[in-house]
């Protein structure tokens, strides 16, 4: 078989290997500042913030954090939602030659205090409504400093005036926090802060930018070391892929959250490298979506399949514009074939499935955008990205056709695990990071993904993929979102649980989806169990957590056995 036989199917408007240059992640704003000062960087709920603006007010940030004693390589937390703030800071941190920590605002106390000492942070950036949370775990950590901002400080008038009354009616929080001591107020920063800024010496290969946890669904979250070279040659693949898109041209709808390495990438670090316009969402609400879309007119939309199953599935859809999307790079969960043909007939534009992980920066694979496409396949390899079928628990190839662990090789590869040398040893091993998930690639290099390695589903010897039942599932007209899942059975070892959100308007019973599943899949395939909910859960980027559903069904068995 041909060495990377994917090469071969590249447009001839994507080179095979790519040029990088040798400039830390924010270097690229001050290019875009130079190239764009009046341009607008982002747009959030009516407010607009300029290139020219949007550097200096990262500039400001850096002083500040230097003020406070932030050296290289020091570690500082930004807790926000998509806003400008969270921008600001990003960028502010790499100029003052910190490492940006990126931490979930739904987290708990709990959870705050594990990243915050795992990570050593110094300092944290968050919202107002989370200050609470954060002052009680301030004592159990190395934190020196909160800087505390609120959604209003960025918001137009009189958005600004009336939102701290929406936001008391929602959270039932009006938190005031005074700028002294240990605590200081965004907005004064921004005041106060000149624009004079030690430069740091950067080391492109070497040098962290960012530290992003893993979700810990196996055991506690590890924090995933990516350098300036892991973000940028990641960003520059992406870049690449999306040939057709016009630097400085092009509308990016950012709603999958920037604190996820996936947003972090596909909105943040490549709209400010094509100088491209960034839509702020601080929270996903299918009518919210579509009313932003009709107006800002986005022509690229990165998201995840609950993204698009939310606005496809919304009553009022009609009555909105949804044209101007041109490209879409789905990622973060499976892709439903259905979704994706019924998304694109409504838009008018491409939805491909892609392909990554947090280590990965976290792309490595796609369909392409503007050619050919495989129904259910992530697509081949990005540019300078190498990757392997490995038999499990080897590094093993096997041959074209047969499933195995997917491997990657490539400059988007993690530098390895935060103070987890052994974790990192057993993941990149002689080069190749094993990716846990299951897969195979066919005689012309498409991938397909079959599955977790640890979702995987053995029943009565059998060996079970949920992504094949959930294709069939999502074929069904009355199913709007849908996961499957291995559960404990005495019998079986495990046996195959569906658990359907059906779409408004429909009842399918259990026994209407069972005859269904028995007409499209072999019978040891055919899930013994249906649940019907009216939501799934899911992570802040929409995943949907099966695995916290299979510790529901253990914990329901055990509590009915008697003692």
């Amino acid at each position: 078989m041909t060495e990377k036989p994917w090469l071969a199917h590249y447009p001839p408007e994507v080179p095979k290997t790519l040029d990088y240059k040798s400039m830390p992640v924010q270097e690229y704003l001050t290019h875009a500042y130079e190239q764009f000062p009046k341009k607008t960087a982002i747009h959030f709920m009516g407010r607009d913030v300029s290139y020219e603006e949007l550097y200096d007010s990262s500039m400001k940030f850096a002083n500040y954090l230097q003020g406070l004693g932030i050296q290289k390589g020091d570690r500082v937390s930004v807790m926000l939602p998509n806003c400008p703030q969270a921008v600001i800071s990003f960028y502010g941190i790499l100029y003052a030659g910190g490492v940006v920590v990126m931490t979930n605002p739904l987290y708990t106390e709990r959870e705050i205090a594990y990243q915050m000492n795992d990570s050593d942070a110094k300092a944290i950036v968050s919202l107002d409504i989370l200050f609470p949370r954060i002052s009680k775990v301030v004592k159990d950590t190395k934190l020196e400093n909160v800087i505390i901002t609120g959604v209003k400080d960025y918001l137009p008038f009189p958005k600004n005036m009336i939102y701290p009354f929406i936001q008391k009616r929602q959270t039932g929080l009006s938190v005031k926090v005074e700028h002294r001591g240990v605590n200081h107020l965004f907005t004064e920063v921004m005041k106060t802060a000149s624009k004079e800024v030690e430069t740091a010496e950067f080391d492109f290969n070497e040098d962290l930018a960012l530290l992003q946890y893993t979700g810990g669904t196996t055991g506690s979250p590890k924090g995933v070391m990516l350098t300036h070279k892991n973000l940028i040659s990641n960003a520059t693949m992406c870049d690449t892929w999306l040939y057709k898109c016009k630097r400085g041209e092009e509308t990016v709808l950012g709603i999958i959250p920037l604190f996820h390495v996936y947003g972090l990438t596909t909105v943040l670090i490549l709209s400010v490298m094509q100088g491209n316009r960034m839509v702020l969402l601080p929270k996903f609400d299918a009518e919210t979506a579509l009313k932003t879309i009709n107006k800002q007119k986005p022509t690229l939309f990165p998201g995840a399949p609950t993204l698009y199953i939310g606005l496809m599935n919304h009553p009022d859809i009609g009555k909105y514009d949804l044209s101007s999307i041109e490209a879409c790079l789905s990622g973060s969960a499976p892709l439903p074939v259905d979704v994706q043909e019924k998304f694109e007939k409504i838009t008018g534009g491409k939805l491909v499935e892609g392909y990554g992980l947090t280590e990965t920066s976290p792309v490595t694979h796609s369909n392409l955008i503007w050619g050919e496409r495989v129904k259910g396949s992530i697509g081949f390899p990005y540019p300078d990205t190498d990757c392997k079928i490995f038999l499990p628990g080897t590094t093993d190839e096997v041959p074209a056709g047969e499933i195995g662990e997917i491997a990657i090789s490539g400059p988007q590869v993690m530098k390895g695990y935060w103070n987890r040398p052994d974790d990192t040893a057993a993941t990149i091993v002689n080069g190749w990071l094993l990716t846990g998930d299951l897969g195979y690639m066919d005689e012309d290099g498409h991938f397909f993904i079959v599955d977790r390695k640890k979702d995987m589903i053995i029943a009565g010897g059998f060996n079970i993929y949920p992504r094949e039942i959930e294709e069939v599932l999502y074929e069904h007209e009355a199913v709007q979102e849908c996961v499957v899942a291995g559960i404990p059975d005495p019998y079986r070892g495990e046996t195959v649980k569906a658990y359907i959100v059906q779409k408004e308007g429909y009842t399918v019973s259990e026994e209407e989806f069972n005859k269904y599943c028995r007409e499209h899949l072999a019978a040891f395939k055919v899930p013994r169990v249906y649940e019907f909910r009216k939501e799934l859960p899911k992570t802040a980027v929409g995943k949907i957590l099966r695995r916290s559903l299979v510790d529901e069904e253990v914990a329901k068995q055990n509590e009915a056995v008697p003692s």
